[in-house]
């Protein structure tokens, strides 16, 4: 693989970004490349630049050749700017945030986009996920599933989330702070029932890591300790049964009112019910012509 994008270990050090993965808690997770990674920047940003300074130190990393500047969520889209120009300048930037994998739930988007749109190459050195981590450990199915970080805290774009929580057919990660853990574990339960699968993992490779496992009913009155940071992994919903005839000819007399045709009638149903077009139009045709309002023959 070649390329601005194709970066290997013996890739030259300047003019790029390395958004490298730091531990989620446990500091014998950082890994000898990060160290390199860290060691060999020109610039090291950081959500936390005071956290950083400890890792560094634990690393045995100096700063005497490079330089230490906070990236965080407020000043994002300048300090991406200001960046942007020194890798154009052959500088080579080091990112990292507080814990775990920059731009999932923490700062790094902005500004990994910012160098692609200038052609910059960019990289990254993998290492900790929390979101991840729970995952693996849940115990609940992890062939598909989708993280969906923290929820609105309120309002109508929490609810919409919940709702479509409801249907989801893949496990789900979701991040929350210890003192909103109860609130939204009671709205999760309200809204994907409280027979559903979950299991809330909290001090993620600490010494004090936990992982409750239970229903969503059992965590919502009071299963886990609202401690730490907390990964909420929640199981699948099940596959929404077949739609009966009833129901795919009611939507179709809908459709039809609307003017469509009955071949596009039958489309627009079978995308939208999840069934077959020859069953949709099958059904269509037992419609008399010219319209939806009379019933299946």
């Amino acid at each position: 693989m070649t390329g601005a994008g194709a970066r290997g270990q013996d890739a030259p050090t300047s003019g790029g970004l390395v958004l490298v993965a730091t531990p989620i808690g446990n500091l014998g997770d950082l890994a000898p490349r990060a160290v390199e990674a860290l060691a060999g920047a020109t610039v090291i940003a950081a959500e936390d630049t005071r956290r950083t300074r400890a890792l560094l130190s634990h690393a045995g990393v100096s700063l005497s050749s490079s330089r230490l500047v906070a990236l965080h969520g407020h000043n994002e889209a300048d300090m991406s700017a200001r960046l942007v120009a020194e890798m154009e300048a052959g500088a080579r930037v080091a990112y990292v945030t507080d814990a775990g994998m920059p731009g999932i739930s923490d700062p790094g988007e902005r500004l990994v986009r910012a160098a692609l749109e200038r052609g910059l190459p960019v990289e990254a050195v993998p290492g900790p996920s929390a979101a991840l981590t729970a995952l693996v450990i849940s115990g609940l199915p992890t062939s598909r599933f989708v993280f969906e970080g923290f929820l609105p805290r309120k309002g109508s774009e929490r609810a919409a989330r919940l709702a479509a929580l409801a249907t989801e057919e893949r496990t789900t990660v979701i991040f929350e702070s210890p003192r909103r853990l109860a609130a939204t574990l009671g709205d999760l339960a309200a809204a994907l029932g409280p027979e559903r699968p979950v299991a809330v993992a909290r001090e993620l490779t600490k010494m004090f890591e936990t992982v409750w496992r239970g229903t969503l009913g059992e965590a919502a009155a009071g299963g886990p300790e609202p401690r730490g940071e907390q990964a909420i992994v929640i199981g699948p919903a099940a596959p929404r049964p077949e739609p009966g005839d009833d129901e795919v000819v009611d939507a179709l007399r809908r459709e039809l009112a609307g003017g469509a045709t009955k071949r596009d009638a039958a489309s627009a149903v079978a995308r939208r019910l999840g069934v077959s077009r020859r069953r949709t139009y099958e059904l269509a045709t037992t419609f008399p012509s010219g319209g939806g309002s009379g019933g299946a023959a």
